[in-house]
C-alpha cells in the first residue's frame, strides 16, 4: 500500500463544508485501490487571522512543506483585511513560499450537465488554462505604492526561468493528452503588440517551443483568446498564459462548463502542490448546505494523479479515474446542484458520487 501525507486546509467559508465530502469520497477512492492517506487538518484563512493575527501559521505552513500534497477548501472573507485594504490570501502565499508556478485550471464539460453555448461541440469540451501563479501582475503584490493621492503602482515581473518551466509544463501536459486522444497542442495567451513584458514572454515561449517540433503550438493576443472561448472554445486544447491572465480567462472557461462549483485547479511547483477549487469561500452561502463540492472533488482527482505521477503510484491514477467517473455518473443520471439551476445542496450531491462510485 502507498502511504501519502495529506495536509488538509479547509479554510473558511464553504471551504469547510465543499472539503468534508470529499475528504469522504478521497478516502472511500483510495480504500478501493489500496492507497492508504493520512489526512492532517492544519488552520489557515480569514478565521486563522482574525482569531489569531496570523492568516498562514508557521506551524501550518511548515506541516504544507512536509506533507506529500496539500488539499485546500477556499479562503478569505471580504469582510477581513489586511491594513492595506487587501483580502486575506494564503493560498497566494503557499504559491510564493511553496513555488508553486504552474496553475493548472482543466475546463471539462461534465455529461448531462446543462452548459451556456448552444453548439453541440461544447458538450465535449475538454481543455486546460495553464497559469503561471508567481509572477505577472501578482508578483510584488504586497509593494504596490500608492503616490499623493494622485496615482497607484504595481510592477508586472516576468522572468525567463520560470517562463521556461512553465512553457516546458504546458508541452508536457500537451504531449500526454495528445497520447489520450486529444489534439496535443499548445496557444500561449499575452499582450505582446503592446507590453515590453509579454513580448518577452512570447519569445521566451517560441524558444521552448522550439525543443518540441511535434506539439503544435501557436500565439494568440489574450483580447482574441477571450472571444474565441465564447465563440468556439473548442479550438484550444492547452492554452499557457500570465498570472493575471490566467485568473480572469480560467473563470471564463469555468462558466463555459457549468460555473466555478465545477472547476478544479492544482497550483504545481518542482517540489510541492496545492489541489484546490476555483471557487472563493462564498461567505453569502455559508452554513446553508448549498454549496457544490463536485470541484473539490475533482481538485482531488487531480492531487491523486500528481502523487501518482510523482511517486510512481498507479494505483492512485485508478482512485482518481474512479472519482471522476463517479462524478461523470452521478451528473448523467439527472443530478443537479443548486448553482445548476437544480435544488441538490451539499449533502445531496455527495451521496449521489458516493453512490456513484
Amino acid at each position: 500500500m502507498n502511504d501519502f501525507c495529506i495536509a488538509v486546509l479547509p479554510g473558511d467559508g464553504i471551504g469547510a463544508e465543499v472539503m468534508a465530502p470529499a475528504v469522504t469520497l478521497l478516502r472511500a477512492a483510495c480504500g478501493r485501490v489500496g492507497v492508504a492517506l493520512a489526512l492532517e487538518e492544519h488552520a489557515a484563512g480569514a478565521t486563522c487571522y482574525r482569531a489569531t493575527g496570523a492568516a498562514l501559521p508557521a506551524a501550518t505552513m511548515a506541516a504544507c512543506r512536509a506533507a506529500d500534497a496539500i488539499l485546500l477548501g477556499a479562503m478569505g472573507d471580504p469582510a477581513v483585511r489586511y491594513p492595506d485594504g487587501t483580502e486575506i490570501s494564503p493560498q497566494l502565499d503557499l504559491r510564493t513560499e511553496l513555488g508553486l508556478y504552474a496553475g493548472v485550471r482543466p475546463a471539462r464539460a461534465i455529461p448531462g450537465l446543462p452548459i451556456p453555448l448552444a453548439d453541440p461541440r461544447a458538450a465535449s469540451l475538454d481543455l486546460v488554462l495553464l497559469r503561471e501563479s508567481t509572477e505577472g501582475l501578482f508578483a510584488e503584490r504586497k509593494l504596490g505604492r500608492v503616490e499623493n493621492d494622485a496615482r497607484a503602482i504595481d510592477r508586472l515581473v516576468i522572468t525567463r526561468a520560470t517562463s521556461e518551466r512553465l512553457f516546458e509544463v504546458a508541452f508536457r501536459i500537451a504531449g500526454a493528452r495528445r497520447a489520450r486522444g486529444l489534439p496535443g497542442r499548445v496557444a500561449c495567451v499575452d499582450k505582446a503588440n503592446v507590453l515590453t513584458s509579454m513580448a518577452f514572454f512570447r519569445r521566451v515561449f517560441l524558444e521552448v517551443a522550439a525543443r518540441f517540433p511535434a506539439i503544435e503550438a501557436e500565439c494568440v493576443y489574450v483580447d482574441a483568446a477571450a472571444l474565441d472561448l465564447v465563440r468556439r472554445p473548442w479550438r484550444f486544447d492547452v492554452m499557457v498564459t500570465e498570472n493575471m491572465f490566467g485568473d480572469i480567462l480560467s473563470d471564463l472557461a469555468a462558466g463555459l462548463i457549468g460555473g466555478m462549483g465545477f472547476a478544479p485547479s492544482a497550483d504545481i511547483g518542482d517540489a510541492h502542490a496545492v489541489f484546490q477549487p476555483c471557487h472563493g469561500s462564498a461567505p453569502d452561502i455559508a452554513g446553508k448546505g448549498l454549496a457544490n463540492p463536485t470541484a473539490t472533488i475533482l481538485s482531488a482527482a487531480m492531487m491523486l494523479e500528481w502523487l501518482a505521477e510523482r511517486h510512481a503510484a498507479p494505483r492512485c491514477t485508478e482512485a482518481a479515474g474512479m472519482l471522476r467517473a463517479a462524478v461523470d455518473k452521478a451528473f448523467a443520471t439527472g443530478l443537479r446542484p443548486c448553482d445548476a439551476g437544480g435544488t441538490a445542496g451539499t449533502r445531496e450531491v455527495a451521496e449521489c458520487v458516493l453512490a456513484a462510485l
